[in-house]
């Protein structure tokens, strides 16, 4: 099964989130679909950017899961630049 990430940068946080609720909530989302292999944030270019790893069977279903995830992230927060990319080999490529 293909291994897949959604990456998106995180910006304003909205009235009332606790930081430390966004990322468990975005494993949460992709995790209701499919099986999440790992889930990090990090700071890229000077913003938030949240990572979450995850397999499906096919293209169609990972892009399902990132619009989960980007869904329930931006009902926490600002979000920005949202990328899906599948591992092939040791290489991440766009899916």
């Amino acid at each position: 099964m293909p291994s897949y990430r959604v990456s998106l940068a995180v910006g304003l946080l909205q009235p009332g989130v606790d930081p430390a609720d966004v990322l468990p909530a975005a494993a949460d989302a992709a995790r209701e679909l499919v099986t999440v292999e790992a889930y990090d944030v990090g700071v890229v270019r000077g913003r938030a950017r949240i990572t979450v790893r995850f397999t499906a069977d096919d293209d169609a279903a990972a892009h399902r899961v990132a619009d989960a995830v980007h869904d329930r992230v931006d009902a926490l927060a600002d979000t920005f630049g949202g990328t899906l990319t599948r591992r092939w080999g040791n290489r991440w490529q766009p899916a």
